[in-house]
């Protein structure tokens, strides 16, 4: 260990521009063996291992790099497992350099930070081609059943660890493939989707059952669910889309990123996409604009360029210092042909179909009540930006579950987020949970795992204690 000092950062390979943006694989190759010990060699083993404190599953991250860097792969992948249900999934799409690896203390010294997310990836991705992932196959089978609302990542999180207890697990998901988001949000480039499909089968295997094409409010109630189970998990995520005002807004070929991006990551299963096949959520030959500046938009313009689209440009309303999305994305998509038009935001829409976007000119004023600073509007500064195809990346709000499932009674925060203890996921209903985007907003997938992960652990304690879980 300690090798900081003589063995400099090193990231694996990643694939030229040029050839990666022509298909939708993933862009970094794996690890090698020698490499991935010879990166996690790297690590200072701090006494106070602030990359682990910055990981909202408090990842021993110290302990699996020094079993990866002595030839204990194996013990390492135990470790990284014990906290973390999707480690290969983390590891490919966490924005490591925000939380892990941005505060590493080498990386503060000027060292460059351990790779992390990669010799994660490398870990479980060598334990499924070895056979150390094992079916989950509890110690005594239980009685009770927990009912989950919500096959995304907090949703399996918290299936995972239930099931592993003995407890009988059915999901209920309105989608006809399981994974939530990481499914049919996240591009294969980033995440390919075997890598989901995988996990989705260990779970079947190991007895949670799944009920897909199951619209709650619709197929079946919510009270239904209450009266099927000992406790229920609200894992729905935010789906609603914020909107665009200005004139214009509501043209043709101005459409929602969720849709366009669900539309492509159907098509990486082979399904035939009506959408896409009639040219609405098809980029090839067009001039993109995507509006928004984190992740999603990210994932959006990275799609554009791999269907073929004439250009792509991104509209942002602050800088490139202050946008949300990951840097190291913004950087692939510029390698990409990305460009970003920083301190711009939409005004208007020429046409329907939509042939132009009117873009003001913004400045950054005070900060407002977040800390960040405003934008504000330079007047006079207005142009025309030519667009056949306008994607709205601007984020997602929870939808009114209350009145979508008749269960007024079941209580929502200002901005519509289920109401729920911090920890444990307990909302105001007896016996029942929420974990995830649908009680934080719209976060990140390993927020969502520890989310689940706690909330499974509250659920046992309550089962294993005296008062019984009521189902009204």
């Amino acid at each position: 260990m300690l090798k900081f000092v003589t063995v400099d950062r090193d990231m694996p390979e990643k694939r030229g521009a040029t050839v990666r943006k022509k298909d939708f694989h993933e862009i970094y190759a794996e690890f090698a063996d020698e490499k991935a010990k010879e990166q996690a060699s790297r690590c200072s083993q701090c006494g106070v291992p602030y990359c682990q404190s910055h990981c909202p599953l408090h990842n021993n991250i110290p302990d699996w790099l020094r079993m990866t860097a002595t030839g204990r792969l194996e013990e390492a992948y135990q470790i990284s497992q014990a906290t973390n249900t999707f480690p290969e999934i983390c590891g490919r799409i966490c924005p490591q350099d925000r939380l892990c690896e941005g505060n590493c203390v080498i990386e503060q010294s000027g060292h460059g930070t351990v790779t992390i997310g990669a010799v994660e990836k490398y870990i479980t991705d060598t334990a499924w081609e070895q056979g150390w992932v094992q079916p989950i196959t509890p110690a005594t089978e239980r009685s009770e059943s927990v009912g989950i609302i919500g096959a995304g990542p907090g949703g399996l999180a918290a299936a995972d660890h239930l099931r592993r207890a003995g407890v009988q697990v059915t999901v209920y998901d309105r989608y006809d493939r399981g994974g939530g988001l990481l499914t049919y949000g996240i591009p294969g480039f980033k995440l390919e989707k075997d890598v989901v499909m995988r996990r989705m089968e260990q779970l079947e295997q190991g007895g949670v059952t799944f009920k897909l094409n199951c619209n709650v409010g619709e197929d079946i109630s919510f009270a239904d669910i209450r009266k099927a189970h000992d406790a229920v998990i609200i894992a729905t995520g935010v789906y609603k889309s914020r909107d665009l005002q200005g004139p214009g807004s509501g043209a043709k070929g101005i459409v929602r990123a969720i849709d366009y991006l669900t539309a492509s990551n159907r098509l990486s299963f082979g399904d035939t996409v009506a959408e896409y096949e009639d040219g609405t959520l098809n980029a090839e030959g067009k001039k993109v604009i995507v509006i928004g500046g984190g992740d999603t938009a990210m994932d959006c313009v990275r799609t554009a360029i791999r269907q073929g689209a004439e250009s792509v440009k991104c509209l942002y309303r602050r800088d490139k210092a202050n946008m949300p999305g990951s840097q190291r994305e913004v950087q692939n998509a510029e390698e990409e042909g990305v460009i970003f038009e920083w301190l711009a935001a939409p005004k208007g829409f020429k046409g329907d179909p939509v042939n132009g976007v009117v873009v003001q000119k913004m400045r950054l004023g005070m900060p407002d009540a977040s800390g960040r600073q405003a934008p504000e509007v330079i007047e006079g500064a207005d142009y025309t930006e030519s667009a056949d195809l306008v994607i709205k990346a601007l984020g997602f709000e929870p939808e009114d579950l209350p009145a979508l499932w008749d269960q007024p009674e079941l209580t929502v925060t200002n901005w519509g987020t289920v109401r729920a203890q911090y920890g444990s996921g307990e909302t105001e209903l007896d016996g029942v949970y929420a974990v995830g985007d649908i009680v934080r907003g719209a976060s990140l997938v390993v927020w969502a795992i520890r989310d689940g992960r706690d909330c499974a652990d509250a659920i046992l304690a309550r089962l294993n204690g005296v008062k019984k879980i009521a189902a009204e």
